[in-house]
């Protein structure tokens, strides 16, 4: 499919960051294919984690098409642009089609981003997933490649309130070994497999990051088992219960 949008998009991104100086630091890039089908399958910690994710694909020069919420497609601004990289709309009450949509486009070489976790976790830990990665992964017989963000959340996440002109915020993408489910593979063992690679991947973004909080005022966006007052993974379950 013809990319007109895609990518001044990204080299707008790019000048934003660095005018930011938003120091992003990519591990693992080789693990993303330069041709063929693959699944990205992203932690999600703030509301710009798809920007950095598909910006973690780009040393392998792919553009990923990222499943979002269909209300984001009816957006004046958000909607255009949404639809002229050729992201995939999900409407959660019918989530057949773009699921279908998704695994035609893995099977077309494309590669789909997908937040397991639907939602942003409040607690900077891996939630609970959905199988979904690993499904659409089988029927499409690609891989699956895991991905971990932080300092995301630094910028906006939720329940804070944006801060997208600090600068000097570190950025990590970390990304790691391809899984490649079966059709005879187990979807809720290889979801298990599937969180505990994106949680050691993001408890190496964590322990590698090169800052920490320089006050206690700071503390919110570290984990609360790391000495941080973000929520802990059961006090987030409840607040996103609430929301």
């Amino acid at each position: 499919m013809a990319d007109f949008v895609y990518p001044p998009v990204l080299v707008a991104a790019r000048l934003m960051f660095r005018l930011l100086d938003n120091r992003l630091r990519v591990t693992g890039a080789e693990h993303v294919p330069t041709r063929g089908g693959a699944v990205l399958a992203c932690t999600h910690v703030s509301y710009l984690d798809f920007i950095y994710c598909g910006l973690g694909a780009r040393p392998a020069k792919r553009l990923v098409r990222f499943m979002a919420k269909q209300e984001i497609f009816g957006n004046r601004v958000a909607g255009p642009l949404m639809r002229g990289m050729h992201h995939i709309p999900v409407d959660r009450a019918a989530g057949q089609a773009s699921y279908d949509e998704a695994v035609a486009r893995l099977r077309a070489g494309e590669v789909v981003g997908v937040f397991p976790e639907a939602t942003i976790s409040q607690s900077f830990t891996v939630k609970e997933i959905k199988t979904g990665a690993v499904r659409m992964a089988a029927e499409a017989g690609v891989p699956v490649i895991p991905m971990a963000l932080w300092g995301t959340q630094r910028l906006w996440t939720k329940g804070r309130p944006r801060d997208l002109t600090r600068r000097h915020v570190p950025i990590s993408v970390v990304i790691g070994e391809p899984m490649r489910p079966g059709p005879e593979d187990s979807c809720e063992a290889l979801t298990t497999d599937l969180r505990a690679r994106m949680s050691e991947l993001l408890e190496k973004a964590q322990a590698e990051y090169p800052e920490a909080p320089q006050s206690d005022a700071e503390r919110w966006w570290l984990p609360a088992h790391l000495g941080g007052s973000a929520p802990t993974p059961e006090e987030a379950a409840e607040l996103d219960r609430r929301s």
